[in-house]
Formats: structure tokens, C-alpha cells, sequence
């Protein structure tokens, strides 16, 4: 059996005549006050003890060695009240300390309860039934959110819309070769004729077909 099960046997009966915690640590404390107002008592007789005999050191002696008997004396006692005090302030703090343990279990037995209470009017199979309930509405309110922003009325192929840009393009590639400068116009007087190319040598363009090759290479670049 442990030390804490001998403290508790016998059940919830109180000794009669026994003094709660909080009086048993004021009554040590005022025992430390009575203890240490006697070591000053007693520390204030020793040093006029030591004055005495110092007084009386080379005229009187013998009242010289009384004075350091009794100083002796008052110097035993002053150790007793030490060692005294050594063993309330101990006492005190034990008492203490058992008295803040008492209250911290006792609060922490009303907390074990008020769970208990609090569990016993909780069912496990209505806590299951209600976590699902709660994930088949956060799942409705998902495909509903979902059918909310998904667009109404406008499923179009894609390759058509790219199709349709295609020739957008083109259409607007045309209009902007139609736009261009138009042709220039052919001189109405009679060209001069060519002079004649020696054998082997390459024939030279006529002014005609010159400026039709320049505008050609000139739609050509606008073109491209």
C-alpha cells in the first residue's frame, strides 16, 4: 500500500479537533515570529555579555568569565532556536505544498465530473450520424457551387473559332493589299526603241516591263 493510500484509508471521516491547513500554516507562522523576535533578543544579550567582559577583562576577572559563561549559554540557546526554525519553516512549506496539492486535485476532480456530465448526455452513434450528415452537405453545397459557376450557354467548338480567325485574317490581309497604291499608268507616247544587244549578252528590260517588275516586287514586300 502506498503512502497516499494509508493518508486516505478509512474513508471521508475526520479526526474531531483537527485544525484545517490554513490555520496549522498561520499558527506555524506566528511560531516563526515568536522564534525570531527571541534570536534577537538573544543575539542583543550576547552582545552585552561580550561588553561586559571585555569591560571587566583586566579589573575583575572573575565577572570578566561570568559574563563569557552566560554568553555561552545564550549562544546554545540561540543554535536551538536556529535548528528550531530550520524544522517549522519546513514543516510550513510541506504543509503548503500538501495543501496546494489538496485543492489542485479537488479542482481537478470537479473537472473530471463536469466531463463526465458533459459526455454522459452526448451519444456516440448521434456524433457519427451528425458527421456524416454535416459531410453530405458540405458535398451538395460543393456541386452546387460548382453548377453555379460553370458558364450557361456557351459551348463552342474551339477549332471552328479558330477557323473562323483564320479567315478574319486573310480576309483583312486581302483588304489591305486592295487599299495599296494602284499601278502607274502607261506612257502614251511610243517608247524609244532598243539599241541592238551584241550577240551572247543578256536582253535588257524595257521601261514598261521595268516599272511592272518594280510594283510587282513592291506588292510582293507589302504582302509579306
Amino acid at each position: 500500500m502506498s503512502k497516499i493510500s494509508k493518508m486516505f484509508k478509512g474513508g471521508s471521516s475526520k479526526p474531531k479537533n483537527v485544525a484545517s491547513p490554513q490555520e496549522a500554516i498561520h499558527r506555524l507562522r506566528e511560531t516563526e515570529e515568536m522564534l525570531t523576535k527571541k534570536q534577537e533578543y538573544l543575539e542583543k544579550k550576547i552582545e552585552q555579555e561580550i561588553a561586559i567582559a571585555k569591560k571587566n577583562g583586566t579589573k575583575n576577572k572573575r565577572a570578566a568569565l561570568q559574563a563569557l559563561k552566560r554568553k555561552k549559554r545564550l549562544e546554545q540557546h540561540l543554535t536551538k532556536i536556529d535548528g528550531t526554525l530550520s524544522t517549522i519553516e519546513f514543516q510550513r512549506e510541506a504543509l503548503e505544498n500538501a495543501n496546494t496539492n489538496t485543492e489542485v486535485l479537488k479542482n481537478m476532480g470537479y473537472a473530471a465530473k463536469a466531463m463526465k456530465g458533459i459526455h454522459q448526455n452526448m451519444d456516440l452513434e448521434k456524433i457519427d450520424s451528425l458527421m456524416q450528415d454535416i459531410t453530405e452537405q458540405q458535398e451538395v453545397a460543393e456541386e452546387i457551387s460548382n453548377a453555379i459557376t460553370q458558364p450557361f450557354g456557351e459551348d463552342f467548338d474551339e477549332d471552328e473559332l479558330l477557323a473562323e480567325l483564320e479567315q478574319l485574317q486573310q480576309e483583312d490581309m486581302e483588304e489591305s493589299m486592295k487599299s495599296m497604291g494602284k499601278l502607274p499608268s502607261v506612257p502614251a507616247t511610243s517608247l524609244p526603241a532598243l539599241p541592238k544587244q551584241k550577240t551572247g549578252e543578256r536582253p535588257r528590260r524595257s521601261t514598261y516591263q521595268h516599272l511592272r517588275h518594280t510594283s510587282r516586287s513592291e506588292m510582293y514586300c507589302h504582302k509579306y
